[in-house]
């Protein structure tokens, strides 16, 4: 399995995403649909940060640009538009003062150095965001990718500011240099094809940041919000500066599952993405390894933390809520299983299982819920857990076409060994066809088997 596995020790924004997995491979012609859409051109530069050789990128405003340096319409760009919401007055991935290095230049539509594009642009709203991406003719995988990384972005700032989604406006998120990072971010990482993208936890730094309502503790609200919808965990320092930006959290959020440590890997490739302070004797880079790993064909390893507790008293609407209201705490599976108690009295024993950096918060939850007066925690462990993926099958009844979603289960090395339809679609066929259920779910895994699952 191909792993792509971030280093989130110095925090991450737009730019340097784009610098890291450039610095990794990827290639700069896949960001064409950008420039060919937006007035912006990416200049990619060397940056030395405490002895660590990085690349750096700046998204440059075209207009500016001098028509005899024209090449092919790309350069790289600074994530100064991941400030919060607009309001902080320093994004902290900025990275002004390190101009071109020789060696390792490759600009594709050269701009002026006053031509940066940070926060330039129109502050559009996230239904404006949407129609610009759509209309970029990008890859169909790479669309879905943008258009889900500003969807959180859009989630994460209505969250905070109390309204819709489709009413939502962006600020510096919104503008052009905010736009190239994501989708460009979203371009390059299917062009080095992971199967699998991880991240360490997330470094926030600390301190302050300017924002309209006045200052503000790192993280900022936006990232808060994001980091509570994402996979991964957050961790504060390692110094006073605003290291992890809300385009940066809202881009690994989609993309990547949390991991404690970077997995074993044969590494194939490694990149350096530059920020933009200079945070001696800490490299201010964010890294990324590619390889295989070299767990053979066995499944894929799951950090977790597994809680229980037992309960004499629970009501049965509150037993049969738990799914979702731990779910939304950060849960990941519920087991509810009958039990005997004190005294011989019937009860229950709840087992929850959760991220490891989710368990306080899912612990509490549990209590409010439950009124339970102690939760037991069996520490962080790891559980062996399957790849999954959706296929639909398209199934013939009766003249009719009639599509049944279904669940393949695969270990590390992609090898099917399962394949379960979804009931509930099955269900909807058997209640509009003369078939049963099962023979409904036989079909379609029948029909997906014979493509991917087991002789």
């Amino acid at each position: 399995m191909r792993i792509l596995a971030f280093d989130g020790h110095m925090g991450a924004s737009g730019d340097m995403i784009l610098a890291t997995l450039l610095d990794a491979g990827g290639d700069p012609d896949a960001l064409e649909p950008v420039t060919d859409r937006l007035d912006v051109a990416y200049r990619i530069d060397e940056a030395d940060k405490s002895g660590i050789a990085a690349t750096a990128v700046d998204v440059l405003l075209t207009d500016t640009a001098s028509p005899a340096d024209d090449d092919h319409g790309h350069d790289t760009s600074h994530d100064d538009s991941d400030r919060d919401h607009g309001d902080s007055d320093h994004d902290g991935h900025d990275h002004h003062g390190d101009g071109p290095h020789d060696g390792h230049t490759h600009d594709h539509g050269h701009a002026h150095d006053d031509s940066h594009a940070e926060g330039h642009g129109p502050h559009r709203s996230y239904l404006e965001v949407r129609e610009i991406v759509a209309d970029m003719a990008l890859e169909p995988a790479v669309e879905r990718d943008a258009l889900a990384i500003f969807e959180l972005l859009g989630e994460a700032e209505a969250s905070v500011h109390g309204e819709d989604l489709e009413e939502i406006h962006f600020h510096e998120v919104g503008a052009d240099d905010a736009i190239a990072d994501v989708v460009g971010a979203a371009a390059l990482l299917h062009d080095l094809e992971p199967d699998r993208v991880v991240t360490t936890p997330l470094a926030t730094g600390g301190g302050t940041v300017s924002m309209s309502h006045g200052e503000y503790p790192v993280p900022t609200p936006a990232v808060v919000e994001i980091a509570q919808r994402a996979d991964w965990s957050l961790r504060g320092g390692p110094v006073d500066a605003e290291l992890l930006t809300p385009t940066g959290a809202a881009i690994l959020g989609h993309v990547a599952e949390g991991v404690d440590s970077v997995p074993a890997l044969s590494v194939d490739a490694a990149g350096y993405g530059a920020g933009g302070y200079d945070l001696d004797p800490h490299p201010n880079v964010l890294r990324v390894l590619v390889g295989s790993d070299e767990g053979g064909s066995e499944l894929v390893k799951d950090d977790i933390a597994v809680l229980e507790t037992n309960l004499d008293d629970a009501p049965p609407e509150v037993l049969g809520g738990l799914q979702e209201t731990l779910a939304a705490a950060g849960a990941r599976d519920v087991s509810i299983l009958p039990a005997t108690m004190k005294k011989s009295r019937p009860g229950h024993l709840v087992k929850v299982i959760c991220k490891p950096a989710d368990r306080e918060r899912v612990a509490r939850k549990l209590a409010d819920e439950t009124g339970t007066l102690g939760v037991r925690d069996a520490g962080a462990t790891h559980r062996w857990i399957a790849n999954r993926q959706f296929e639909t099958a398209s199934l013939e009844i009766d003249g009719d076409e009639y599509a049944v979603s279904v669940k393949l289960a695969s270990d590390a090395d992609g090898e099917v060994y399962d394949v379960s339809a979804e009931y509930d679609d099955a269900l909807a066929v058997a209640g509009q066809t003369s078939l049963p259920v099962r023979a409904v779910m036989e079909r379609a895994e029948a029909a997906v088997r014979a493509d991917h699952g087991p002789e």
